[in-house]
């Protein structure tokens, strides 16, 4: 934690008397340009547009060859006039603080819970250089998450890139809760990117809970701010865990959503002359979005931490090959698929295990645990490929041993999957076993009676 030296040296960084000054020169289509500031300013940096006191900032897009600049502001541009003071802030940096621990904050760290909030005494770089891949640690142990599902057949472990990929109203928000609660970590930092503005206290007060807020620091762009706060918001949520991972705490990360990050880039990068491709997704999404993803992950080799992440997609109409969760699949370590038909019949969470998978395994699970994985997913898929017959009346028992076996271990399966009273990996494993176990044994009753 920084000292109050240190703290007060930092707020006397950002309040130098003397900045280069611009001026307003021109306002198009949600862009400004400013005039004398291309001698001095960088891409990425921010200005503040007006007076010191009630201005607006803004990040800088495009440098011409004639001098301008073109800056996009953090809200709609009204109210400015040709020649309005431009103050050049410079790079878009970030200081956390161990006091930032049970806060919300916004995208460039300032408070939303209405309390002072002070910055720690080394500001960090929001987009630092990549980390050199040959330096970092491999993958660690197991995590404990709580939940039965991700304790066996989808396992978490230390430094790993999670994806979670679901539509809207399927439980999406209360797992990110649960594995903010359950998963073994010193810190968590959530990151709402353009979430509705009702969710912020809802997510806070009943999702996290006093318990979860304890060791959270939760960064939010909510879907009325601009769409350069809410790209930055992903940013500063990764540079808070990065602050925490150096200082040696195990850190759990969860954006929500990752597809609203692309969104929010897509309308910079089209308001700053890119063309569309993909959907009329940027070529420059895949580089945001891996660029994000690879800052997190295992720690550089001789550090104490990592940082474990879990990223969202928003999937209109389960369709996995959409632009965004295409992308975010290639770079993660695993991806985890919600159903709407599971979520409507009540189970919750309601994940697709024959869709999900953990590319932790089988490096994670003993032999005997692989196994018992192994037979599970065997008769879910047995089940799934026979359940239109089944549910129609037209399988008749004993014509397929293998879908017999499939019926009668189902239910037990389909319930472990929900099941959340497990405190540890062994307990989860001993359950799942209890479920093939009785199917063996019903097979061998059956058997005898042969």
């Amino acid at each position: 934690m920084a000292t109050g030296l240190e703290r007060v040296g930092a707020l006397m960084a950002q309040a130098l008397p003397v900045r280069p000054l611009g001026r307003v020169a021109a306002l198009r289509s949600g862009l400004v340009a400013v005039q004398g500031l291309s001698q001095t300013a960088r891409l990425g940096d921010l200005v503040r547009l007006g007076p010191p006191a009630g201005g607006r900032r803004a990040e800088i897009l495009r440098i011409d060859e004639d001098g301008r600049v073109w800056v996009l502001p953090d809200g709609p541009p009204e109210g400015l006039t040709l020649g309005a003071p431009v103050a050049l802030l410079g790079a878009a940096v970030l200081a956390p603080d161990d006091s930032w621990i049970g806060r919300v904050i916004d995208p460039y760290g300032d408070p939303l819970d209405e309390r002072p909030l002070l910055p720690g005494g080394t500001p960090r770089p929001l987009r630092p250089a990549p980390m050199n891949p040959a330096g970092r640690r491999p993958l660690g142990p197991r995590l404990e998450t709580g939940l039965s599902i991700f304790n066996t057949m989808l396992p978490l472990v230390q430094g790993q890139r999670l994806g979670l990929f679901a539509g809207s109203g399927v439980g999406k928000s209360s797992l990110l809760g649960q594995l903010a609660q359950g998963v073994a970590a010193d810190v968590v930092v959530v990151a709402l990117v353009g979430e509705r503005g009702r969710e912020l206290r809802d997510f806070v007060e009943r999702v996290l809970g006093p318990a979860g807020m304890a060791k959270t620091v939760l960064v939010a762009a909510t879907s009325d701010r601009s769409a350069a706060e809410r790209r930055r918001c992903a940013h500063t949520a990764m540079t808070v865990a990065e602050h925490f991972r150096d200082a040696g705490r195990q850190v759990l990360l969860l954006v929500d959503s990752v597809t609203r990050l692309a969104e929010a880039h897509r309308e910079i990068a089209l308001a700053a002359g890119e063309p569309a491709s993909l959907r009329g997704f940027p070529p420059s999404t895949m580089s945001v979005i891996a660029g994000l993803c690879e800052r997190a992950g295992p720690g550089p080799r001789g550090a104490a931490a990592d940082i474990t992440a879990v990223f969202t997609v928003l999937v209109a109409g389960a369709d996995m090959d959409e632009p965004v969760a295409d992308m975010l699949r290639g770079v993660l370590d695993g991806h985890v698929v919600l159903d709407r038909a599971i979520a409507e019949r009540g189970r919750f969470p309601a994940v697709d295990v024959l869709r999900s998978v953990s590319r932790a395994l089988p490096h994670c699970a003993s032999d005997a645990e692989n196994t018992l994985i192994a037979e599970a997913r065997a008769l879910m898929g047995a089940y799934d490929r026979a359940e239109a017959m089944i549910q129609a009346g037209l399988y008749a028992a004993g014509s397929d041993p293998a879908i017999d076996r499939a019926i009668a271990a189902w239910p037990r399966l389909d319930a472990f999957v929900s099941r959340r009273e497990d405190q540890d990996t062994r307990a989860s494993f001993l359950a799942l076993g209890a479920c093939l176990a009785r199917n063996a044994r019903k097979r061998a009753d059956r058997g005898g009676e042969g």
